[in-house]
């Protein structure tokens, strides 16, 4: 088996994360949310609350935590497609939030997994 590429890293990280938020409770709605030139990678309800999630996944810790590829303009992005997902939906008011799932994979069958909730308003 060959190294994995970039996007099958994401790929993977975000299957992982999928599947960790439903047995969190949340409720997936969609993935790989497109509009436009952007993309949201998980939205789910997580109780009364439309959560747009930013999945991260590294294989290891060599390019520091995953997390601290979310830069402002990322955050930015993610403010403007969320905003484009409600517009889209003509979801007129709901109670939104942003989460980030990093994933490091590593070695092992156990993938590190960090869920920051609320991480930027």
């Amino acid at each position: 088996m060959g190294e994995k590429n970039k996007k099958d890293i994401g790929k993977e990280g975000e299957d992982i994360a999928a599947k960790y938020l439903a047995e969190k409770g949340f409720e997936i709605i969609a993935r790989n949310y497109h509009y436009s030139h952007g993309e949201i990678d998980i939205i789910a309800n997580d109780k009364q609350q439309l959560v747009f999630i930013e999945v991260k996944s590294r294989l290891n810790l060599e390019y520091g935590e995953p997390e601290y590829a979310i830069n402002p303009k990322k955050i930015k992005q993610i403010k403007k497609m969320a905003e484009l997902y409600l517009f889209d939906k003509e979801i007129e008011e709901a109670d939104c939030r942003f989460d980030v799932v990093a994933i490091v994979l590593g070695d092992s069958s156990d993938p590190f997994i960090t869920h920051y909730e609320n991480a930027f308003y």
